[in-house]
């Protein structure tokens, strides 16, 4: 089993920047590629980054490439999400998720945390 606890979210203005945590404990989390999803009001979940165990592979949704970073810090147990020139369709629920294959955790990760509210006003 691995826990996954969000934060970072919050208020933000369009154009700025937030940075997002989530913070593993479990099973060894350098063995799990890591992913960010979000899901905005009366959408469906949606990809937005995924990291590989090593740091070495990185993927992104068109939406976000450029804008958004994904990172993670595996002596900490902790998978970031830096997003700068935040627009307003950026609006969502953003949810850490993990898996032991990079290419599961871009589509159909096992685990998922409890999500954060990013909020970008216009």
């Amino acid at each position: 089993q691995v826990r996954l606890v969000e934060s970072g979210g919050g208020l933000v203005q369009a154009g700025g920047s937030l940075r997002l945590s989530c913070a593993a404990s479990g099973r060894t989390f350098s063995s799990y590629a890591m992913g960010w999803f979000r899901q905005a009001p009366g959408k469906e979940r949606e990809f937005v980054a995924a990291i590989s165990w090593s740091g070495k592979r990185t993927y992104y949704a068109n939406s976000v490439k450029g804008r958004f970073t994904i990172s993670r810090d595996n002596a900490k147990n902790t998978v970031y999400l830096q997003m700068s020139s935040l627009k307003p369709e950026d609006t969502a629920v953003y949810y850490c998720a993990a898996d032991e294959a990079y290419t599961a955790v871009q589509i159909s990760p096992d685990y998922w945390g409890q999500g954060t509210q990013v909020t970008v006003s216009s």
